[in-house]
């Protein structure tokens, strides 16, 4: 019987003052190669949109680069805000990414708008839109 806790990160991937956006990501890629190295079990991103200093906005994108540079650790969303999103096209980005990394892919929802309200309106949705999202 195994009783070890198998552990998980969650990132935004953050681009410190003064860095670009490409070096924080480099920074997210370490780091996720990092919590592989260390035997974590998973490695997660989380949705912002319009956050200076936080490079996750693009999960799908993000987690696809992620998984080229590491071979086992599970990756993940944690998570996608439906109401910003067609669920058809999480479901198309998700399943690709599935094909692409096999059962390491994780997909976890909410329900949050996740932003702001004029950027939540620039992503083409309406605040009702979170309402009704068990619809």
């Amino acid at each position: 019987m195994n009783n070890k806790i198998p552990l998980s990160f969650l990132d935004l991937a953050p681009v410190p003052e003064g860095h670009t956006i490409a070096e924080g990501i480099a920074q997210t890629v370490q780091t996720a190669q990092q919590a592989e190295k260390s035997g974590l079990n998973r490695y997660w991103m989380a949705e912002h949109h319009n956050m200076p200093g936080i490079a996750s906005a693009a999960t799908s994108v993000l987690l696809s680069h992620i998984g080229s540079q590491t071979k086992r650790i599970r990756i993940g969303a944690g998570g996608v805000m439906l109401p910003n999103h067609a669920p058809l096209v999480i479901a198309e980005q998700f399943g690709t990414l599935q094909a692409l990394y096999g059962d390491r892919v994780d997909l976890g929802l909410g329900r949050a708008p996740g932003t702001d309200g004029a950027t939540f309106q620039a992503l083409r949705r309406q605040m009702k839109d979170a309402e009704r999202f068990p619809q």
